[in-house]
């Protein structure tokens, strides 16, 4: 049974890149749709994931990684871009104004393997079922397990 820790954050505006909302033709309907297969095929289906992230800023805070749910390396998930490592954590949401807790995962490719797009260290990109009415500045609570990420 996972002791969860919670920590404050805000939904803030991403690069756009995962969902396609930045319309880069090199990313046609965003970079998870086309990684997606790839996971699949690695034994990690997010076909229940709304196909982009919510970005989570808890800064000041940052985060260190532990021990991942799922890490995958050399993934190939298109032709022009670099093979690249991805981890995946257990997380869950909670909402002011929702009493139900929503299960997610922290989405996490690694920076040393992404070759643009980058994160804030106080920015934790967040995978989870299509959520009616989130906004920009919305402060969510997010529940973590301490034996794969840490909050410092």
């Amino acid at each position: 049974m996972n002791t969860w820790v919670q920590v404050e954050g805000t939904i803030v505006q991403g690069h756009r890149v995962a969902s396609g909302q930045n319309n880069n033709p090199r990313f046609p309907g965003g970079t998870l749709r086309m990684q997606t297969p790839a996971f699949a095929q690695l034994g990690l289906d997010l076909t229940a994931y709304f196909p982009g992230t919510i970005n989570l800023s808890i800064s000041p805070q940052t985060y260190v990684v532990k021990r991942s749910l799922h890490t995958f390396h050399n993934v190939k998930w298109a032709e022009h871009c670099p093979a690249e490592d991805f981890s995946f954590f257990n997380c869950r949401l909670g909402f002011s104004n929702v009493s139900t807790v929503i299960e997610g995962l922290i989405y996490y490719p690694h920076p040393e393997t992404k070759p643009e797009h980058f994160q804030d260290a106080g920015i934790l990109e967040i995978l989870a079922p299509a959520i009616a009415g989130l906004e920009y500045g919305d402060r969510v609570i997010l529940e973590l397990d301490p034996a794969q990420i840490e909050i410092v």
